[in-house]
């Protein structure tokens, strides 16, 4: 890297002494300046010298600039996919063919042509990145048949709840959710915390999360990517918030909290919960079943049992009846956000 820092400074140090002879050979020529011949060369030979060893002082902050943009442009190109990369580069290049098509009589134009031809270059150029980089995601096929393109699906970031939680395994191998699963470094990283903590439940919450993203990666082969994020935030979902805004994605959470929060910043929310109680069967009033009466209620006399997919049902008058299986009424059905609750009667 020092080689190649040294040899960019002597590369600018050089245009920076061309650029300062030819500036003061181009004002005596049109300034027409009385002076001598040996004098004008020495002036020149004055400004070669200085504006090159300008050039080389400036060029230190200037090249260390112009790494660092080059070290993240190759990030960001390697996050791309080949055909976004063709995508962009056709963008780019009809965008200057079309600019140095306008530029053909602005050169021409005295003074001001040279650098009016490299503005609109520039200006066609950004134009035609952003114009191909906001239709990457369009079909050209599809296009080319008159059909708008199968848009990607938008960005699924996963928090930390819903890989502990476990049941995504389920609903990907399901094919309710499409596209690439989005696991931010932060949360991966909350994880390992996680699994590695003194507390025997905390870890294996911890080891079941890491277990669940390899099951997703390696057995059901879902796609899944994590992703280092740089956004600001403290707490996890903090940051978690703030990605789902800055990529315009969604959030697959468990988080009761979380959810309110998002739902207050307008961040969508994929809530596995509210998709498991969408599932399950739905027990009308009046309906007959089956149920065990495993504890008593928190209402004097209430039973409790539930239904093979962990619905709760609440028995009047089961407390009596705790351990039989008891043929019981829907009396009626109550929706909370933890889940859906059955009331029932015992069947006379």
């Amino acid at each position: 890297m020092s080689v190649l820092n040294n040899v960019m400074k002597g590369i600018f140090a050089v245009v920076g002494a061309v650029t300062g002879f030819t500036l003061t050979q181009t004002l005596f020529f049109v300034q027409k300046v009385d002076l001598s011949k040996d004098v004008k060369l020495a002036i020149s030979f004055f400004a070669f010298g200085a504006v090159g060893l300008i050039f080389y002082i400036i060029s230190s902050k200037f090249i260390e600039s112009l790494l660092d943009f080059l070290s993240k442009l190759e990030l960001f190109i390697q996050k791309m996919t080949l055909y976004e990369l063709l995508t962009i580069s056709l963008g780019l290049i009809s965008g200057l063919i079309v600019a140095n098509l306008i530029t053909i009589p602005i050169k021409e134009i005295e003074i001001i042509g040279i650098p009016m031809s490299i503005t609109i270059n520039i200006l066609f150029g950004y134009i035609g990145i952003t114009a191909a980089a906001n239709k990457k995601d369009d079909s050209i096929i599809e296009a080319l048949k008159g059909k708008k393109g199968r848009k990607a699906s938008d960005p699924k970031l996963i928090d930390t709840s819903a890989v502990i939680d476990g049941r995504i395994v389920d609903v990907c191998k399901a094919g309710f959710l499409e596209g690439e699963l989005v696991v931010p470094g932060f949360v991966l990283e909350e994880l390992r915390h996680i699994a590695d903590s003194a507390d025997p439940l905390k870890r294996n919450r911890g080891r079941r999360g890491l277990d669940v993203l390899n099951i997703l990666q390696k057995e059901i082969q879902h796609p899944v990517k994590v992703e280092e994020m740089d956004v600001a935030g403290g707490e996890v979902d903090d940051k978690l918030l703030n990605a789902a805004e800055k990529n315009s994605g969604k959030i697959i959470t468990v988080d009761y909290n979380l959810i309110k929060v998002a739902e207050i910043r307008g961040v969508p929310v994929l809530n596995i919960n509210e998709l498991a109680n969408a599932v399950k069967p739905i027990a009308l009033p009046g309906e007959e079943m089956a149920v065990q009466v495993i504890k008593d209620g928190k209402e004097n006399g209430q039973g409790i049992g539930y239904m093979e997919d962990g619905t709760m049902i609440v028995v009047e008058g089961g407390k009596k009846r705790i351990g039989e299986t008891v043929n019981v009424t829907v009396t009626s059905v109550l929706q909370t956000p933890a889940g859906r609750m059955i009331f029932a009667k015992p069947r006379n």
